[in-house]
């Protein structure tokens, strides 16, 4: 469900990109977008998107640093009244707590939570060759993030004071009306079509990266997990491969299908996906890392509690403003705590392998510091 709902929320972004660059239909952007992944998804594989993924990142981040820099310098005069003109456009705007009520402080701050359960993060330090590639991926990862964050605010609160100090620009309504266009809206506005086109392309980049990753990762999970683990545990390796593609496309039909609404809201999709995914996974990973007594049963429930708390939740208790992978998450760790200690005790072997893997990584890093 999670998977789905994030891959329409990818979806939905890429159809809203092509829909304002081009003037295309949204239901014909929708399957533009969905088609050039499903293709490279189901050719390429995790190389591809690999590799696609580096570049996607520097599009993403050159984008995302230049755009605030060339909207400040386009404001000229203006420039020096950003503030003011920011807090007439959006009264307290620059005051991220002005406003809020605990609850809804608390939701904001509970975003960071979903990072330990999110599979298209994980999968990336899965497949480090080495622990000792963990602490540069580590630095390269939270550099990266930082800036494409602080790039990302800052178009957008140079973009309210932009289209403030500019109110008779058709693209100041369109924004008004969709606050998510902001940064197209600059981007056409700001730079020649060339330059355009390539920001423009840090946007589908993002859009892509997110949108493939999800899909691979949901077809494996189905194709080894499922298939191989249950209906045919001696299938061969093109069978699985073929099966596996089968499972994109199964997936991507299904996120279409909720994404074939052109009211759709991304980041509505994105908040539930993430809270979902945090929810299920992120107490399940923190414990097998930390917690050997941890036991198959109390992992099963843990994921399945937090998973079913988030979508309960989300349809029946969403009036409280609260956001539900708080609940989620909560309910998930006491399950796996509650579960694991009713349990009977890990095996001797799984103790061990448990050791085992700590004095490695203990041992490589030890080393590394010396």
């Amino acid at each position: 469900v999670f998977f789905a709902i994030y891959c329409a929320s990818g979806m939905v972004a890429g159809a809203r990109l092509f829909e304002s660059l081009f003037g295309w239909d949204y239901t014909t952007a929708l399957w533009l977008g969905a088609v050039a992944t499903i293709l490279y998804v189901c050719i390429g594989g995790f190389l591809a998107i690999s590799w696609t993924d580096t570049f996607q990142a520097g599009l993403m981040i050159f984008a995302l640093l230049i755009t605030p820099i060339i909207t400040y310098l386009a404001l000229g005069d203006n420039a020096q009244q950003v503030g003011t003109l920011l807090e007439t456009a959006r009264p307290h705007a620059s005051n991220m707590l002005e406003g809020l009520s605990f609850v809804a402080i608390i939701s904001s701050l509970a975003w960071g939570l979903g990072y330990f359960g999110q599979p298209h993060i994980l999968v990336r330090f899965m497949a480090a060759d080495s622990v000792k590639t963990i602490p540069t991926a580590r630095r390269i990862g939270m550099t990266w993030m930082i800036l494409c964050l602080v790039g990302a605010m800052s178009a957008g609160y140079i973009g309210i004071a932009y289209f403030a100090a500019n109110p008779d620009l058709p693209a100041a309504a369109i924004v008004n009306q969709n606050p998510e266009t902001v940064f197209m809206e600059l981007t056409k506005i700001l730079f020649n079509p060339w330059i355009a086109g390539i920001i423009l392309a840090a946007i589908l980049a993002a859009i892509m990266s997110t949108l493939s990753c999800q899909l691979l990762v949901c077809s494996t999970t189905l194709t080894e997990d499922l298939y191989k683990g249950f209906l045919r545990k001696n299938a061969s390796q093109k069978e699985l491969i073929w099966v596996g593609r089968g499972m994109v496309i199964v997936i991507a039909l299904i996120a279409i299908s909720l994404a074939i609404n052109p009211n759709s809201k991304v980041l509505g999709l994105v908040a539930y996906a993430w809270a979902g995914f945090g929810a299920a996974f992120g107490p399940l990973i923190i414990f097998s890392l930390f917690w050997k007594r941890m036991t198959l049963n109390g992992a099963i429930v843990g994921m399945v509690v937090g998973a079913v708390t988030v979508i309960a939740w989300k349809n029946y208790m969403g009036d409280t403003g609260l956001y539900e992978i708080i609940p989620g998450f909560i309910l998930a760790a006491l399950s796996i705590v509650i579960v694991s200690l009713l349990d009977k005790a890990p095996s001797h072997d799984v103790v061990n392998r448990f050791e085992l893997a700590k004095a490695e990584y203990q041992k490589e890093m030890a080393e590394m510091k010396k």
